[in-house]
């Protein structure tokens, strides 16, 4: 059966679409999810943009800060569940209720922890900086009910985002609306925080609900040890994979707001909000390709490397899609928007855009690793870039400032993900296909 919207593409790139029922689903999947992330791009950027003016660098640099903070234990919480779950109820539905209540609890476990070492962390390093301890204190409250984005694996695995993705718009227009009234009544920083752990809340609340108009009640999931077992075996390298991910992906912003300041973290927190915004794209992308690769991968083998291979390089053209407009437009559209005091994130901007090709590979290379359940391996791989970023960032951020975690960042992104590739063997593959991809990105 034709998609319906099919009919409004072009005559020849409709009747290729056409021929491939699950392209279709695919297509329609990822157009859900990319409607609702083009909304929190549109959202997110003119709020961004919005907030940063209204705190200013200093005060800004200490809500980023304390976000970034908070992310850093959250990878604790979801125990490197999401993507073995997804790879277990696609390979067997019929143990759905099972999988989903065991991952459940282990979750909750699991963000219980954060929030204990959250708390800590932050009395250890700033003992005496008030302002950002009740920050942190009040939007580790989030963490709690993240352990409820375990619905919307469900939803992944039937390829019916459109559920998951109703719910995020509908809180992100209602959370935005809010924003606006915080700015326009002078609300003091406090107030943002609240507004960040509600919306974790006003997430999971909404996920519930989706899934009871599905039919499904969380009711009916249950623990079974066996099950919780079986995914820890094979999660709990993902687990620390996930948390070496975040330190190299957050960490910047930790060292920057400790060695160079508040302000600096404000302006260098302008580049990193543009730049992540566009995250979305290989995150979608790769969610809605990822049962296609999972189930070419238990068939055929050679249909698995073929899609992976069409999978790098629909991410090298999207990364090329954002970094070369960016790198033509950063330095007359960053003080046009933010305002002259945010106007040295320019460079830091386009750099980070080209830092960002090989975030789009390192998360189309995770669900390989994972379709091939190398776990291990992909800790193995991450511990080694977080020690070599860490390293990095410290050296280059003190001799150059918030510039050098541009630098530290290029460079341990792309030795990370594609030059490792090839001091590994069972890699190597992937590494070539990477380089072909660079060379020669195409949409499909």
């Amino acid at each position: 059966m034709n998609a319906s919207w099919t009919r409004y593409l072009p005559e020849i790139l409709r009747e290729r679409i056409e021929k491939h029922e699950q392209l279709q689903q695919i297509l329609g999947n990822t157009g859900w999810l990319f409607a609702e992330k083009l909304i929190r791009l549109v959202t997110g950027v003119t709020l961004g943009v919005w907030v940063a003016r209204y705190l200013g660098p200093g005060d800004f640099g200490l809500l980023s800060y304390a976000t970034s903070f908070v992310l850093l234990f959250s990878a604790i919480g979801h125990l490197g569940l999401d993507a073995i779950v997804l790879r277990n109820i696609v390979h067997d539905p019929t143990k759905r209720d099972e999988i989903l209540g065991s991952a459940l609890l282990l979750k909750l476990i699991g963000s219980i922890a954060a929030i204990i070492l959250i708390v800590i962390s932050i009395f250890l390093l700033r003992p005496d900086d008030r302002t950002a301890q009740v920050l942190i204190m009040i939007m580790v409250i989030g963490t709690l009910f993240q352990a409820l984005s375990t619905i919307d694996l469900w939803f992944q695995s039937q390829v019916e985002s459109k559920y998951s993705s109703c719910v995020r718009t509908i809180v992100l227009l209602f959370i935005a609306a809010f924003k606006i009234y915080l700015i326009l009544t002078h609300a003091p920083l406090i107030s943002f925080a609240w507004v960040g752990a509600a919306d974790i809340i006003a997430c999971s609340v909404g996920l519930i609900i989706a899934y009871r108009v599905t039919g499904l009640k969380i009711t009916g999931w249950r623990f079974n040890r066996e099950t919780a077992n079986a995914l820890l075996k094979d999660s709990w390298p993902l687990m620390f994979a996930d948390i070496l991910v975040l330190v190299y992906m957050r960490i910047d912003k930790i060292i920057i707001g400790e060695i160079a300041g508040n302000a600096e973290l404000g302006v260098y927190s302008v580049a990193a909000l543009i730049t992540e915004t566009f995250y979305f794209i290989p995150t979608i992308v790769s969610s809605s390709l990822f049962p296609s690769i999972i189930e070419a991968k238990y068939h055929d083998e050679e249909l698995f490397y073929s899609r992976m291979q069409r999978l790098y390089n629909l991410m090298a053209f999207l990364a090329y899609c954002v970094a070369i407009p960016t790198t033509l437009m950063a330095h007359w559209l960053v003080p046009l928007v933010f305002g002259n005091s945010f106007r040295d994130a320019a460079p830091m901007l386009i750099g980070l855009s080209w830092a960002g090709v090989f975030i789009y590979f390192m998360i189309a290379r995770s669900s390989f690793l994972t379709a091939m359940n190398w776990t291990r391996l992909h800790f193995v791989i991450d511990a080694f870039g977080c020690v070599i970023s860490v390293l990095l960032y410290y050296l280059l951020i003190k001799k150059y400032g918030a510039m050098g975690a541009v630098i530290a960042s290029g460079v341990s992104y792309w030795l990370l993900t594609h030059a490792l590739c090839f001091f590994y063997k069972p890699l190597r593959q992937t590494g070539i296909m990477m380089s072909k991809a660079l060379l020669y990105p195409k949409f499909w």
